[in-house]
């Protein structure tokens, strides 16, 4: 069967960084090209880039990726936004050397238990899926410092957020949540939150106890005040 030209066109990448040896790789489609000219199936010939660090495969019509993406092993960051992928392979957990992981903009409700082995991220973005619970696997991601997790269907944060202590950056805008969290209370290296455009209606006094906190972003929220700490 006769592939299409978005095809051919990451065919040729592909081919060109084989014989190059590139550590990076872009896939990605145009955001705003037509349906036909975006990426709907990935040539068998990536996998064969085992030297690559960095794969970007973005703004395509990929809904899901082959097992074969675990054979990429070198593989420090990957970048997945703005496709349409409902689930990932468990093979991704093979990938233990990812820093970063960008699976915004898709249609994503889990996490495969798999990627609890991904213990190495630093920075996950999960913003703009359809997740309706902070997923449990994020837990063994003791590294993390960017979790990003805005508009989703998420209206409470879990009590084992405590465990992250690492985090700088946490971003809840455009979601269900009502208040700020009192888990993040514990979080004493955070440097952002921000929860712009979501349902807040106060911000706890405790906020002043983030010491390391130099930017919190809440418009477009129901406030109406301050809390004295932040006066």
């Amino acid at each position: 069967m006769a592939k299409d030209q978005p095809y051919l066109e990451a065919e040729q990448k592909i081919g060109q960084a084989l014989q190059s040896g590139a550590t990076e790789l872009d896939l990605s489609n145009e955001w705003n090209a037509p349906d036909e000219k975006k990426l709907s199936e990935l040539p068998e010939s990536l996998w064969k880039l085992k030297q690559l660090k960095s794969l970007t495969i973005s703004s395509t019509k990929l809904t899901t990726l082959p097992d074969s993406l675990g054979q990429l092993t070198q593989l420090q960051s990957l970048i997945l936004s703005g496709n349409q992928l409902t689930t990932l392979p468990d093979s991704l957990g093979q990938l233990t050397q990812l820093t970063e992981l960008n699976l915004s903009n898709n249609q994503l409700t889990t996490l495969p238990d798999s990627l609890g082995q991904l213990t190495q991220l630093v920075d996950i973005n999960l913003g703009d899926n359809l997740f309706e619970e902070v997923p449990i696997v994020i837990k063994n991601f003791t590294k993390l410092e960017e979790l990003k997790l805005w508009k989703n269907n998420i209206e409470i944060l879990p009590e084992w957020i405590i465990t992250l202590s690492k985090l700088v950056n946490i971003q809840l805008g455009r979601g269900l949540l009502r208040k700020l969290p009192e888990e993040l209370r514990s979080l004493s290296n955070l440097q952002l939150i921000a929860m712009s455009d979501s349902q807040l209606q106060t911000i706890p006094n405790w906020i002043g106890e983030l010491t390391r906190l130099h930017s919190i972003h809440v418009t477009k929220n129901n406030l109406s005040d301050l809390p004295p700490s932040l006066a």
